[in-house]
Parts: structure tokens; sequence; C-alpha cells
């Protein structure tokens, strides 16, 4: 079974001092459905896990400003199948994602081509905004990390 490494990151900003999360919206197949997910991308040949991060952060966002908060570090994993190569029955892959946390005082967004949407939600909203549960889950403990660190 063809395997994937990831890497990306919970973004956030603090305005009039309450944290807002940036959910980008990838679109689904032919523009159906999607989700709403956490900048991500592969590893590319080379880099550590700090570098396909703010590359990643960059492609799709604009985000140049990023810092990374040191002490987190979560993985999810998922098996997906490659649709985007309209074959007749796809291959299941197996996709490890290493997430980070960063923070940004950027708030101005510019959508890599991969996207259709984001928003700058905070918490409560932005949990019910995320798609997946396994997305839930990493969004509540980087939330829960956030909070002991600033406070």
């Amino acid at each position: 079974m063809p395997r994937e490494k990831s890497a990306g990151a919970i973004i956030f900003r603090i305005e009039d001092n309450k944290k807002y999360y940036l959910l980008l919206h990838y679109p689904g197949i032919n523009k159906k459905g999607g989700h709403w997910e956490f900048a991500k991308g592969h590893i590319e040949e080379g880099e550590d896990y700090e570098k396909t991060v703010k590359r990643e952060v960059a492609e799709e966002t604009g985000l140049e400003d990023i810092k990374i908060i040191p002490g987190f570090k979560e993985h999810i994993k998922y098996f997906f199948r490659e649709t985007r190569q309209k074959q007749k029955n796809p291959a299941w892959i197996f996709k490890l994602v290493t997430f980070f946390i960063a923070e940004t005082k950027t708030k101005e967004i510019k959508l890599s081509a991969e996207h259709d949407g984001f928003v700058w939600l905070e918490y409560p909203d932005a949990l019910k905004k995320i798609t997946y549960k396994n997305s839930k889950i990493l969004f509540k403990k980087a939330h829960e990390f956030i909070e002991k660190i600033r406070n």
C-alpha cells in the first residue's frame, strides 16, 4: 500500500485579545462538497518538518511571517483514495500528517488554487466548522496547548 508523509500547521493570530484560527476549504471532486481543514502538504526531498510547514503555509495562504510554537507536535493518520488521477480503481493510500502550531500577525490571506475558501474563527466556531473527527481532536489538543502557554 502506498504511503505519504505530510506536515501542516494549526495557524492562529491574536486580535483584540482574542484568538482566531485559520481554516481552509478544500473543494471536493468536481467542486462538490469538500472539507474544512488546516494548511498542510507533502514533505519534499531534503526538507524537515519546519521547512515543509513554512513552505506549504506560504504556498496555500500567502502567509510568510508564521512562527512555529515549540512544544507541540501531533499526528493524524488516515486512508484516502487518489482520485485526482481519474483512474477506474484508484489505490488506497495511507497518509501520516504531522502538525505543529504556528502564530501569525497577518490577517490577509492569498489562497492558492488548491482551495476555494478560508475563514478566521474563534475556537468554538472553528471546532464546529472543521469537517473530520480526527482534525477536531487535533484542534482541541492544539487549543488546550495554546491556552496553557498563553495564560
